[in-house]
């Protein structure tokens, strides 16, 4: 962890150590062979790429914004760079020509950028990152000049690189000499831990996405590769221009998902949306190798593409009406795709681009100084809001727990907006059925693999994050086969003898989904239907693999399931915007008792904060039994001075009588005013032994009365013993300092495996718990020791149970207590 740590630390000799090898390429340049080979130099320029990568985000989450968006810039430019030289060097790139024309879109691109990120720093006196800025994008403007004019020589590059390895090595002896003397000395302008603003410090509580400036970028890099081809900077779209496109898909889905880390739903589904147009441009500049001709693209797909565009930018307009606008030339540019059959290769579409290039550049420059300057530019932001303020109809979502989940907390907001969108895109790109003789001549797979594929699996995985099992597991599911059926169909790589084999599949899918839709009757009426609907599109896939697909059902079946998915989308955008259900998902077609019965009941406080100690603290105290994490596992509890708490947790379990319930403690100070009850011996050996997961059974006593347990006191331990604890954990003790001592049993039903993550209490006990305090999954899977410790003053130990600390480190204690 500590290595990890320092290496978030040091992120610029990976920045100076790229530029050296750079300067070393270019001055050897004009030799007949280069010092390092283009292949070798493109691995190490990957490499470094993913190391700034690192940095850059473990640096934005400790918000120094302009340095992770220097860091991820640099690293996305050098993966695009890396590709392309690794190309140049295995001969993919022919001549000179092919060289320029692929190198010259992503250079172009990055010149800008890092001359608004020099900017930038300059203006907000970051001077050391904005020279390194200045420097890489000065090289990068002196090598698109090489590539077209003899007069500039690579030596002029070399030097600008030079100027990046002098300040980048500064920068790193800086943060070398600051993490050494920890923290007691920083060169001037290396302290990347300087006093917050208060601008900052709301950026730290989620209020700003420090990731989207990156994500900006990224799409002017994919808009200038074709806007180049407009403007005869380049002369052709071919492969050597794909390392860029996918490059930036990639990185623009890591995008997507740290905007979810800072909650930022509504930017983290652009983004979400715009890789799945990199990744379909670089699919499109593939083409020539298996056909000659152009693809052409589904235009239904299209239209609902930008419908969808459409939706997202009326809902970031609530936010900030600027980002609003900015997403309506995406709205343009799906349109022009979808009005010109040949798409990327198009003029409309490309002069497009150039508009979504420049405007991208200005929403850069308006982000990252946003991020950084006090002054800021007026974006609009909070006009909307203002506005709906005056609304009874409509009211905003507003407060700390705006993206909390159900069921305690979670690092990543909802991302179900993004699957329900994928499930749309994927759906309707379907409807285009294609030739079965050239299945590739239609641009249909980066849309159906991509969007109802990658981006699936993604907002499965945060669903999954955020406790919610079912919908993760219908996400990821359905995502598997789209990605699957996507391929086959409109890949051609299923002919006659493979139909066989694919219908068993598509059947041995359908009675997974027919299992899903049986679970969705307790979920919602909405996701009922959802499930239903995709079930007609797996019926469609089976009848399609067995040539038995009648004339316009499969169209039938993707409108369906793309209207149901477009509804879902629509109420998951509405309901996490606005208070209340605007469009609601439905309740449960069938109610159980104790399946979702406690959702109104049942508060999941992260244990994170101290005001959820305090209301489970609260409702201890009112008689309440809560579920709580421990050093070990969860645990049910209930206040010992609440008699009718402690009967409650006994009949919540229906405690088999070999099974008794514990007492725990906070400090031996709660057990001072009947410490004269105890022996010497033991009161010693309870001192040395606490806190740890160590439970020590004693005799049972008039010092039980001290508790006012009254009659429950019964249910506690048995007629002469009880099993006594101080948890090793600080949110534990904490809350029993404020309600005083517990009783405590595992939260689970007797003879059941014990409770490991805040989600199984509740699905174990159902209504018997009137909260629970989450932190995640427990830090051990493994319950505590129980030790016997009636028999201690003769200097004997037993043992119920063997758990976490073994017998030799119990017996240990012990030995060190008694007199030689």
């Amino acid at each position: 962890g500590q290595s990890l740590q320092a290496l978030s630390c040091f992120p610029p000799p990976w920045s100076h150590t790229g530029s050296l090898l750079l300067a070393v390429h270019f001055y050897s340049l004009p030799r007949a062979a280069p010092l390092i080979p283009s292949t070798a130099l493109g691995v190490l320029l990957l490499i470094l790429s993913s190391l700034l990568a690192y940095a850059g985000i473990r640096r934005s989450l400790r918000n120094a914004s302009l340095f992770s968006s220097l860091c991820l810039t640099m690293s996305v430019f050098w993966c695009g760079y890396g590709v392309v030289f690794i190309l140049g060097g295995q001969g993919v790139l022919n001549d000179t020509g092919d060289f320029r024309n692929a190198l010259v879109p992503g250079l172009v691109t990055f010149t800008l950028a890092l001359f608004i990120i020099a900017v930038v720093g300059f203006l907000c006196r970051e001077v050391i990152l904005a020279m390194i800025a200045s420097a890489v994008s000065l090289a990068s403007a002196h090598e698109v000049a090489m590539h077209y004019s003899t007069a500039f020589g690579s030596s002029a590059v070399a030097c600008n690189y030079m100027i990046v390895c002098l300040v980048g090595g500064y920068f790193a002896l800086g943060r070398i000499l600051y993490f050494l003397t920890k923290e007691e000395i920083a060169l001037p302008g290396t302290d990347l831990a300087k006093k917050k603003t208060h601008e900052q410090m709301q950026s730290t509580r989620g209020s700003m996405n420090h990731f989207a400036v990156s994500g900006l970028i990224l799409n002017m890099l994919s808009a200038s590769v074709f806007g180049c081809r407009l403007l005869g900077v380049t002369g052709k779209l071919f492969i050597g221009q794909v390392p860029w496109l996918w490059a930036a898909g990639i990185y623009q889905i890591g995008i997507c998902i740290l905007s979810y880390r800072t909650m930022d739903v509504l930017m983290a589904t652009f983004f979400g949306f715009t890789s799945i147009l990199k990744f379909a441009g670089g699919y499109c500049l593939l083409y020539p190798i298996w056909q000659p001709e152009e693809p052409s693209f589904p235009t239904p797909f299209l239209v609902v593409f930008s419908i969808l565009f459409a939706v997202l930018a009326l809902f970031l307009t609530l936010k900030s009406p600027v980002d609003g606008l900015y997403l309506l030339f995406y709205v343009a540019y799906c349109i022009a795709l979808a009005c010109r059959p040949k798409g990327f290769f198009e003029g409309g579409p490309q002069g497009v681009d150039v508009a979504i290039f420049v405007a991208s550049a200005l929403m850069t420059l308006i982000h990252l100084y946003n991020v950084k300057a006090s002054a800021k530019i007026p974006t609009g932001k909070g006009a909307v809001k203002a506005l709906l303020a005056c609304s009874s109809f409509l009211k905003i979502r507003e407060g700390a727990d705006l993206h909390a989940p159900y069921l305690g907390y979670s690092k990543y907001a909802d991302a179900e907006v993004l699957g329900y969108a994928c499930s749309v895109l994927a759906s309707f790109a379907m409807t285009m059925t294609g030739d079965p003789q050239a299945p590739l001549a239609t641009v249909v797979i980066p849309w159906v693999v991509v969007a109802g594929g990658i981006l699936k699996l993604l907002g499965g995985s945060v669903a999954f994050a955020r406790g919610k099992t079912l919908e993760s597991s219908v996400f990821i599911l359905y995502a598997v086969m789209w990605i699957i059926w996507g391929l086959t169909r409109y890949g051609g790589l299923y002919g006659t003898t493979r139909s066989f084999h694919a219908a068993v599949g598509i059947i041995a899918f359908m009675l997974f989904n027919g299992f899903i839709v049986f679970c969705t009757l307790f979920l919602n009426i909405a996701w009922f239907f959802y499930s239903l609907a995709f079930l007609l599109i797996a019926v469609s896939f089976l009848l399609d693999a067995i040539h038995a697909l009648p004339a316009g059902y499969d169209i039938a079946a993707t409108l369906i399931f793309g209207l149901v998915s477009f509804y879902c989308f629509l109420s998951a955008l509405l309901n996490s915007i606005f208070e209340g259900s605007c469009l609601p998902m439905g309740r449960p077609i069938v109610q159980l008792s104790g399946v979702g019965g406690g959702m109104t009941k049942c508060l999941h406080l992260p244990a994170r904060k101290a005001s959820s100690v305090k209301r489970i603290a609260d409702i201890l105290k009112n008689g309440g039994t809560c579920g709580i994490p421990t050093d070990t596992v969860y645990v049910l509890v209930a206040a010992c001075n609440r008699p009718d708490a402690v009967e409650k947790a006994h009949h919540s379990k229906r405690q088999a009588q070999d099974r008794p319930m514990s007492l725990w403690i906070s400090s031996l100070k709660q057990l001072e005013p009947a410490k004269h009850l105890f022996t010497p011996l033991l009161w010693d050996f309870m001192e040395a032994a606490w806190p740890s997961p160590i439970s020590l059974v004693v005799p049972r006593g008039e010092w039980v009365d001290f508790l006012g347990m009254k009659d429950s006191a019964k249910y506690v331990g048995t007629p002469h013993s009880i099993a006594i604890r101080i948890p090793d954990c600080s949110v534990t003790t904490h809350l029993i300092d404020l309600v005083g001592p517990i009783v405590v049993t595992s939260a689970n039903p007797t003879g059941e495996a014990d409770t490991t993550h805040h989600n199984q209490v509740y699905a174990k006990l159902g209504d018997k718990v009137d909260a629970v305090l989450c932190d995640g999954p427990s830090p051990e899977n493994i319950a505590s020791t129980v030790v016997d410790c009636t028999k201690i003053d003769s200097g004997n130990i037993g043992f119920f149970r063997v758990g976490i600390i073994p017998k030799s480190q119990v017996k240990l204690i012990l030995i060190l207590l008694l007199p030689f």
